[in-house]
């Protein structure tokens, strides 16, 4: 199975890439070759906006792919979400890649999305539905719980359909990916996690008489150049009984043996973050001479 799938390499900043610093890492990212970019919701942090971000980055260079990995849906409208999207999509054909989550990573930032006290599934649900809607008719009439809309339509589409992923590793969240999505960007799971958390979503599909492409599964991972750290070695720990070098690559090596692993497992697409400030031209390089010949 493995060797029929079309690896795919992206790559994430640190935390300490300034603001002022992102253009160039956008441009040394385009001239290494490099797949993608990808930008994670954070709002209580130094990142960028993933939206502002993707816009940015897109605008800036001319073959570089940029996905949000991942951007929370429940809480905020999905028609504008749609039309964000589908502006992109116009802006910079088959390199918009978006990728949804149910909620922040920090409880802190969960607030900032309301939705229903309990129905934070439900209306991810009704969300996504809608914008594929969106995206893919002229017009759409949808009534559901939370939205509606009559016979209202965003004046342009993607030329080509744009595959919308979803994060997540609750047994509710696989169930969705296979239900309703076209992908699954997963994070912090070992390879075997990984690899039933794929079964999971085919079996969900299959359920859903629908299908997710054998090479729309992939993972963020966290590569330290140096060994992982204490404090994050703790902080994964808190989130997680595996041992973490099962979660986080120690070094660019046993990046490159964990990949190995989570292909053999039925994963394709991958995007790597650096452990820590990092410079990044640094972080490039080694992408260049590591990740880059991952791909196929």
């Amino acid at each position: 199975m493995a060797e029929d799938l079309k690896i795919r390499v992206g790559a994430g900043l640190g935390t300490g890439t300034a603001p002022e610093e992102f253009g160039a890492a956008v441009d040394l990212l385009e001239q290494a070759g490099v797949d993608s970019l990808w930008l994670p919701e954070a709002v209580y942090s130094p990142r960028i906006d993933p939206v502002v971000g993707l816009t940015h980055a897109l605008a800036r260079a001319s073959k570089l792919k940029v996905g949000t990995g991942v951007m929370v849906l429940p809480g905020r409208d999905p028609v504008l979400v749609a039309k964000q999207l589908a502006s992109l999509a116009a802006l910079a054909p088959k390199r918009v890649l978006p990728v949804f989550g149910l909620k922040p990573a920090r409880d802190a930032e969960l607030p900032l999305f309301p939705v229903p006290q309990g129905r934070r599934a439900a209306v991810f649900d009704e969300s996504l539905l809608l914008i594929k809607a969106l995206l893919e008719q002229e017009e759409v009439t949808f009534e559901g719980e939370f939205f509606r809309v009559e016979g209202a339509g965003l004046g342009l589409r993607p030329v080509k359909r744009l595959d919308l992923w979803l994060g997540g590793k609750a047994p509710g969240a696989l169930r969705r990916v296979g239900r309703l999505a076209d992908g699954w960007l997963a994070s912090f799971l070992t390879p075997e996690e990984a690899r039933a958390g794929r079964e999971a979503i085919q079996k969900a599909a299959a359920e859903a008489d629908r299908e997710v492409e054998a090479d729309h599964f992939g993972i963020s991972l966290i590569v330290a150049e140096d060994g992982i750290p204490d404090e994050l070695a703790a902080s994964v720990a808190a989130r997680s009984d595996a041992d973490p070098s099962r979660l986080i690559a120690g070094s660019w090596r046993a990046a490159r043996d964990l990949v190995a692993e989570y292909i053999d497992a039925g994963l394709s697409k991958f995007v790597l973050y650096p452990a820590g400030p990092e410079p990044i031209e640094r972080f490039v390089e080694n992408f260049a001479e590591h990740a880059v010949p991952l791909q196929n």
